[in-house]
């Protein structure tokens, strides 16, 4: 890795987390992995560490974190490598979809 790899990285939140950030929507924070990144970011944001991993540290499973272009769990999870200017992007998972209708159709 290059030695600026603490170098400043972007975070990118949901507005469900804008209450803790001060209503901003990406946060510059430093570190030179995911699990870094995110523990600067709840030094900077106190209480978002929280909503972002369980108890046993490792991301909730609602909760999607992507490098760049790339999801987390598909690299090294929160130890993948960030290097200077990438960006974090913290998503919430998107699940359900429509059930059967009274009919039995699908919707």
């Amino acid at each position: 890795m290059p030695d600026d790899s603490r170098g400043v990285v972007t975070v990118k939140l949901p507005a469900a987390f804008h209450a803790l950030t001060g209503g901003r929507r990406q946060v510059p924070v430093e570190g030179g992995t995911v699990r870094e990144v995110l523990s600067d970011l709840d030094r900077t944001c106190p209480g978002v560490l929280a909503r972002l991993v369980d108890e046993q540290g490792a991301v909730k499973r609602y909760v999607n974190v992507y490098r760049n272009d790339h999801d987390i769990r598909g690299l090294d999870g929160l130890e993948t490598e960030v290097g200077h200017q990438d960006v974090i992007w913290i998503l919430p998972a998107i699940a359900g979809g429509s059930g059967p209708s009274a009919a039995g159709e699908v919707r």
